[in-house]
C-alpha cells in the first residue's frame, strides 16, 4: 500500500484502534492479501493495567496460524486452573485439563507483549501497515455509505479511503460514537483500582500466576511486580480520595497476604490506576461501510478475563466472513450483518453470566453457594474452564496464505 500523496492513501481496510482485535484482524487480512491499514493513537503498546490473559481459545487460534510456538517463546505463566476464595473457602472455579485444544492452560503475558509480536508478524506481510501516532478524527462518506476516515498524524491531517472501515477502538470508541450507533448498557456494581507493588522473598509463590487469595483483591505474577486489583463499589472512588491515601492502604493491607508496610511504596494517587468497569452492547454492529468489533461493539467485565479473547474471536470471524467480498471489491451491509448474527449470541450469553456473576448480593443472604454447588456438583469446575477457556462460539482462522 503506497501513499497517493501526504495527505490521502487507499486501502481496501482501514481498521481504527491497535488493539488485539485490530491488529488480530490486520494479521488475518493481510495473511489472505487484503490490502489493510491499522491505525493506533500510540505511539507504542507499553501501557499499564490492561488485560493480560491469553485463554486456550485464543492459543488455539495462534496454533492455526503457525505463530504459537513463537509467542510461547515470550516471557509467561501459565494456568491450567483459576482459584479464588469465595465466601471464606478457597475453590477452583475453572479447570482447563480437559479441552479438546492444542494449550490447556491460560497465559498470563504483558498485553504489550503480545500485541508487539502480532504488529511484528504483520508487518512481515507485503498487504499490511500500521500507522501509529495516528488518531482518528472523522468518518468520510460517499453516496450515505462510509468509504474511509479521517485521522491526525504527527499534526497533519490524512484521509484514508477504503472499502471497509472496522471499528476496534475499545470501550469508549469514537468509531461506534461518529457513526451515531447505539445500544444497551447493563451497568455493573463494581469497579476495579489497580497497583503495582515491587515482589519480595517472603511472598507467597504462586505458580500459576493468578489468584484471588480473598474476596475483592487479585493478584497477578508479572515476573519482577506482582499487578494488584482491588474492588470497590462503583462510584466510591471520589470518597475513597477523601479520606486519603492512607485510610484505602489500610482497606487493601486488610484483604492482601502480606504485611501492611509493603504498601509503602504506594505514596501517590496516581500509581492507582481506577477500571471503571461496564458492560453494554450495540443493538447494530454495522452501517454501511463500517463495522464494530470487541469492546467497540460489546464491552465486558473483566470477570473471567474473557473480553480480550471473545475480541479476538470477532476479528477472526470477521476476517472468515469478509476476506472474500474485500478480494471482489465490493462489501455488502448484509454481509456486515452475517459477521453481527455470528457472534451475537456467545457476546449475549457471555454478558448473561457476567451481570448474574456481579449482581449485588440480596439481604440476608448466606454468601456464594458457588463452594457448596462445586463440591456438590464436582464437575463444574470443567463447565466454567470450557465457558472461560474457549466460549460459546470457536472460530478458527480461514483463507490463510
Amino acid at each position: 500500500m503506497q501513499p497517493e500523496s501526504a495527505q490521502s492513501v487507499s486501502t481496501d481496510c482501514c481498521i481504527v484502534g491497535g488493539g488485539p482485535a485490530g491488529l488480530m484482524l490486520g494479521y488475518l487480512f493481510a495473511r489472505a492479501g487484503v490490502r489493510v491499514v491499522v491505525i493506533e493513537k500510540h505511539a507504542d503498546f507499553l501501557r499499564d493495567f490492561r488485560g493480560d490473559t491469553i485463554h486456550p481459545s485464543t492459543l488455539q487460534i495462534m496454533h492455526h496460524a503457525g505463530l504459537l510456538e513463537e509467542l510461547l517463546r515470550l516471557p509467561h505463566q501459565r494456568a491450567e486452573k483459576l482459584q479464588a476464595e469465595v465466601g471464606g473457602e478457597e475453590v477452583t472455579l475453572a479447570d482447563f485439563t480437559r479441552l479438546p485444544v492444542q494449550c490447556r492452560f491460560i497465559a498470563f503475558m504483558p498485553q504489550w507483549d503480545f500485541l508487539n509480536f502480532l504488529a511484528r508478524k504483520a508487518a512481515e506481510l507485503p498487504s499490511f501497515t500500521l500507522l501509529q501516532s495516528t488518531a482518528f478524527d472523522d468518518l468520510l462518506y460517499q453516496n450515505g455509505s462510509v468509504c474511509g476516515i479521517r485521522a491526525t498524524a504527527d499534526g497533519e491531517e490524512i484521509d484514508i479511503h477504503s472499502q471497509l472501515v472496522i471499528g476496534a477502538d475499545g470501550r469508549h470508541s469514537q468509531v461506534r460514537e461518529k457513526a451515531g450507533l447505539r445500544g444497551q448498557s447493563f451497568g455493573s456494581p463494581r469497579d476495579v483500582l489497580w497497583l503495582r507493588l515491587t515482589k519480595a522473598d517472603s511472598d507467597p509463590a504462586w505458580g500459576m500466576g493468578h489468584k484471588g487469595p480473598k474476596q475483592n483483591f487479585i493478584m497477578i505474577d508479572r515476573g519482577e511486580f506482582w499487578q494488584c486489583g482491588y474492588s470497590i463499589t462503583k462510584g466510591d472512588y471520589p470518597a475513597l480520595q477523601a479520606a486519603g491515601l492512607d485510610a484505602l492502604k489500610s482497606q487493601i493491607a486488610d484483604v492482601a497476604p502480606f504485611p501492611a508496610e509493603r504498601l509503602a511504596e504506594i505514596s501517590d494517587w496516581d500509581q492507582l490506576k481506577l477500571l471503571v468497569i461496564r458492560i453494554d452492547r450495540l443493538d447494530h454492529w454495522m452501517k454501511p461501510g463500517l463495522l464494530c468489533i470487541g469492546d467497540a461493539a460489546h464491552a465486558m467485565s473483566p470477570i473471567g478475563g474473557v473480553g480480550v479473547n471473545l475480541a479476538i474471536q470477532d476479528a477472526v470471524a470477521t476476517a472468515n466472513l469478509l476476506t472474500p467480498a474485500l478480494r471482489k471489491g465490493a462489501v455488502s451491509l448484509h454481509q456486515l450483518e452475517k459477521v453481527q448474527k455470528r457472534r451475537q449470541f456467545p457476546t449475549r450469553a457471555t454478558q448473561f453470566l457476567q451481570i448474574k456473576m456481579s449482581g449485588k448480593k440480596r439481604k440476608g443472604s448466606q454468601g456464594s453457594p458457588l463452594p457448596r454447588l462445586i463440591k456438590r456438583l464436582p464437575f463444574l469446575p470443567y463447565v466454567f474452564g470450557w465457558i472461560i477457556g474457549l466460549g460459546f462460539r470457536r472460530e478458527t482462522p480461514r483463507h490463510l496464505r
